[in-house]
């Protein structure tokens, strides 16, 4: 994913990319439910991006997806409080609107107008990481 336009900030890290892997499959996500308490959810999904488009942004806590043939798990999105670790296949499809969307996405790392700025985003529909 050369790519994708990364300005440094603390509290985001980008993960490493899964190469050559499908990502057609299962995915466990973590989100947080209005009680408070975490709660897991097993999805079926094309890719990382339309997991995390199918829930409120500031309630998912992570997101992997379950390699059936290896029988283990990776990381492509996880959040804890502001902090935000995210796989370079989810972030290729990250939109401003995503972000902006909701009051818990604007407090964490992922909102960054020098982000914005660096990949020329200039509407909600501008991908975040990619150049517009």
């Amino acid at each position: 994913m050369s790519n994708l336009i990364v300005v440094k900030r603390k509290g985001f890290q980008m993960l490493h990319e899964l190469e050559g892997m499908d990502l057609k499959g299962t995915y466990i996500v973590v989100t947080k439910c209005r009680a408070g308490y975490p709660t897991t959810s097993i999805v079926k999904a094309d890719n990382p991006y339309k997991v995390f488009s199918r829930y409120i942004k500031g309630a998912i806590l992570n997101i992997s997806f379950l390699n059936e043939n290896l029988n283990y798990s990776f990381t492509v999105y996880a959040r804890q409080g502001k902090k935000v670790w995210m796989s370079p296949e989810l972030a290729k499809d990250i939109t401003v609107g995503d972000i902006n969307d909701g009051a818990q996405m604007i407090k964490t790392s992922l909102y960054s107008h020098e982000q914005y700025k660096a990949v020329g985003a200039k509407t909600w529909a501008s991908k975040v990481f990619v150049k517009n």
